[in-house]
């Protein structure tokens, strides 16, 4: 396997709450005020921060300041190592059970 991106864990932990990855789902439509993200989940500004913060280290949004306002955006080249990764070990499982497949079918055949 190829060596890991550094950043691989970061991006796991990131997407695995279920907040975040609603943020994230909001944001892949366009870029999106801070107030606009946290609306639909009836979190204070100060919880939804936190979680922006942890996307942004993990690189999956950058943000902007304008005034008063404060927008996010998705960087969905971020994504590139978990694709990456996921894609290598779709293939290791991918053999494997074509391996076993080919084992079935043998044991099939020699027992007709």
């Amino acid at each position: 396997m190829a060596k890991q991106d550094p950043n691989l864990s970061r991006l796991f932990h990131a997407l695995s709450d279920p907040t975040r990855r609603m943020m994230l789902g909001r944001l892949a439509r366009g870029p999106a005020a801070v107030t606009e993200l946290a609306g639909p989940t009836g979190l204070r500004l100060p919880t939804i921060m936190r979680h922006l913060s942890v996307l942004e280290e993990a690189g999956l949004v950058s943000t902007r300041k304008d005034g008063r306002v404060r927008s996010c955006a998705l960087e969905p080249q971020a994504m590139e190592p978990v694709r990456g990764w996921l894609d290598e070990h779709r293939a290791v499982w991918e053999a494997r059970l074509d391996r076993l497949d080919d084992y079935v079918m043998t044991l099939m055949e020699k027992r007709e």
